[in-house]
This record gives C-alpha cells, structure tokens and sequence, in this order.
C-alpha cells in the first residue's frame, strides 16, 4: 500500500512539474489621481499599450471615467493582461468627451500623464509616461496640472 502511495505521488509531481508555467494572471491597475482643483465633472483616462495612437482619443486600449471626490479620483481597469502601457488623462470638468485646447496649444483642462514627466515644453512621450505591468494589482499615482 506504502510503494502504491509513493508511486502515485512521484506520478502527480511528474504531470505537474511537466505542465507549462503560466505568466502572472490579468489584473487591475488603479490611477489614483490627485490635485484636482475641484470636484467638478469626472476624470477621464486612457490606458494605452502602444505609442501608436497615444494621448488621441479613441485609440486607447481601455477608457473609464472617475468620479471626484476632495480633489481626488481613482480611474480603475480591471482584467488588464500583463504588458507595457502608459497613462494620459484630463479633468472634464464639464463632462467633455475630449481634452481641448487654447490659443497656443495649451490645453484648457487640467491633465496628467503615468509617471509625472515633465510636460514644460509639450505633452509626454509614450516612452516618457510608460511602465512595466507583470499583473496583480498595481497603483500608478498621477498629479493633475493646470
């Protein structure tokens, strides 16, 4: 009985360990936006995996929409598979759909990309505002700017 049940464990470590590994599982990404200067409206966020497209509306991977709460939202996406992605969002005040622009290019709304990059001299790269996803759970924090 002894050599059957020894027999058996060896065959089911044998099938385990023989079986593919599997990379970390889809999970969720919180923004956890702050520097609002009011709770006006909603923010809205892109999430984006690639630069092509980055920060034009549409071409996101996955969009939400935040409510505010004392100058802060969290904008969540959840089942979001493991990859390279980047962060662009804005503070619609009024509920716009879209992030506009004044006279000479500045934009009207508040708005923040992944990584806080500097955006004195135009808006961030895809490269500027990446970062590494490997799954789980994972908070991006991003400050809006005026």
């Amino acid at each position: 009985m002894r050599s059957i049940l020894i027999s058996l464990s060896i065959m089911v470590a044998l099938v385990l360990g023989s079986l593919p590994a599997h990379s970390q599982a889809n999970g969720k990404i919180t923004v956890q936006v702050t520097g609002l200067r009011n709770d006006n409206g909603v923010v809205r966020c892109g999430l984006y995996n690639s630069p092509d497209g980055f920060r034009k509306p549409g071409r996101q991977f996955r969009g939400v929409a935040a409510k505010i709460s004392g100058g802060k939202a969290d904008c969540v996406f959840d089942d979001v598979p493991p990859n390279v992605y980047a962060v662009a969002l804005f503070h619609a005040e009024h509920n716009e759909e879209k992030l506009t622009y004044g006279f000479f290019g500045a934009p009207n709304q508040g708005y923040g990309f992944s990584n806080n990059p500097d955006t004195s001299f135009g808006p961030a790269s895809f490269r500027e505002a990446s970062f590494t996803y490997g799954g789980g759970d994972m908070s991006v924090p991003v400050k809006v700017k005026y």
